[in-house]
């Protein structure tokens, strides 16, 4: 097996020389001819069952797309599972999930806030048919009910960046499936799967696209919950758009450049940020690590820093408006520095006991050289 650097460049990629072509072909039929009309039929219910494509039709787009098939085969392999399931954006990715729960019959879940905050929203409302128990890590295994059919995570978390030791969460979980979102982290720090997780979920928009201009989600799990989620794609019409999948495709190739060039400069903004005085707090988990997860669960801090003003609420809203070289605005992953404030954005709907605190800005580093940066945060943090 080759390297994780390697992987990233050729994954999804090795039929190209046999195919006489150096970039994957991107396949935009919506519809396929049909052989006839019984194994037309019967391609059907393959695909819309939840199986791969064997021989025959392809039929139609939401059923399956070759393009949609590389990136996800790629992205699995990075993660160490058996395949991947992509969509139109991270929440319909989590939305499938939740939907099989629901089907099986097993509507709870259990989950440990910090959540992104689309996330929560979902869960906290219920609109799915869910119902769902917040719990601490130690508090995982009491809120198992015989209907608990999910335990979901995010490691680092949203937006404060804690870490949740997985190994201790799949333990409490027992037989109940463990999904981790691994948008922060990505494949190239963290593979949820070899700590115990049975779906790795992704919101491709942030480090996977990694510019900013593409949008996605994708699940990646093992065989039975590849079908699942496939057939409930196939129902639903959550298919990523082929182009959607060339673009993230492509951007696997840099990304573990990409997040071990951010992750370098937040580690200096990091320390830069604890030694100002309007700051009265920095989350980072390259500051203070007590589990001691760095190095044996993940394999560096990351790219996103949390940050809290002494000022509160009103210091946060001038430092984001101030700042020239930085971009306000949400998201995350991509080349640019971009900076926001969770409680009024992101996790404006999250319950008040969970949200963010008024002085705490979420910030995503971006591949911009380090002193920039840190003199842009430095006059808005003056003014």
């Amino acid at each position: 097996m080759h390297q994780l650097d390697t992987r990233s460049v050729h994954a999804g990629r090795d039929d190209l020389t046999a195919l006489g072509v150096h970039v994957p072909p991107i396949d935009l039929s919506t519809t396929y001819p049909l052989p006839g009309v019984h194994s037309g039929g019967t391609a059907y219910d393959v695909l819309a069952n939840g199986h791969a494509p064997a021989g025959g039709s392809l039929v139609y787009q939401r059923l399956w797309n070759p393009t949609v098939a590389r990136f996800e085969d790629a992205l699995a392999e990075l993660e160490h599972t058996d395949g991947a399931v992509a969509f139109g954006s991270g929440m319909a990715a989590l939305t499938a999930c939740l939907l099989a729960t629901v089907a099986a019959g097993r509507p709870h879940v259990v989950a440990v806030r910090p959540l992104y905050g689309g996330s929560d929203h979902l869960l906290s409302t219920g609109l799915l048919g869910t119902t769902v128990t917040w719990a601490s890590v130690d508090g995982i295994a009491a809120a198992i009910r015989p209907d608990t059919g999910l335990v979901i995570v995010e490691t680092p978390a949203n937006p404060t960046v804690e870490l949740v030791d997985l190994a201790a969460v799949t333990a409490a979980a027992g037989d109940v499936p463990v999904l981790v979102d691994n948008t922060f982290a990505t494949p190239v720090l963290q593979q949820p799967a070899r700590h115990g997780a049975s779906l790795v979920l992704h919101s491709a928009t942030k480090y996977l696209g990694g510019h900013g201009d593409v949008m996605g989600g994708v699940v990646a799990a093992g065989v039975e919950w590849v079908g699942r989620l496939r057939q409930i794609r196939a129902v639903t019409g959550g298919l990523l758009h082929p182009l959607a999948a060339y673009e993230l495709h492509r951007g696997l190739q840099t990304l573990p450049v990409r997040v071990r060039a951010q992750q370098a400069t937040a580690i200096k903004l990091a320390d830069w940020l604890s030694a100002q005085p309007s700051v009265d707090r920095v989350y980072y988990p390259g500051l203070t690590d007590p589990a001691g997860l760095i190095g044996r669960q993940q394999a560096g801090p990351g790219s996103v820093i949390a940050f809290a003003l002494s000022g509160g609420f009103e210091a946060a809203s001038r430092v984001a408006a101030g700042l020239k070289l930085i971009t306000h605005a949400v998201s995350l992953g991509g080349v640019d520095t971009l900076i926001q404030h969770p409680a009024a954005l992101t996790h404006r709907l999250v319950a008040a006991e969970a949200k963010p605190g008024e002085g705490l800005l979420r910030l995503s580093i971006g591949l911009e050289d380090p002193e920039d940066l840190a003199e842009d945060l430095q006059q808005a943090l003056s003014a």
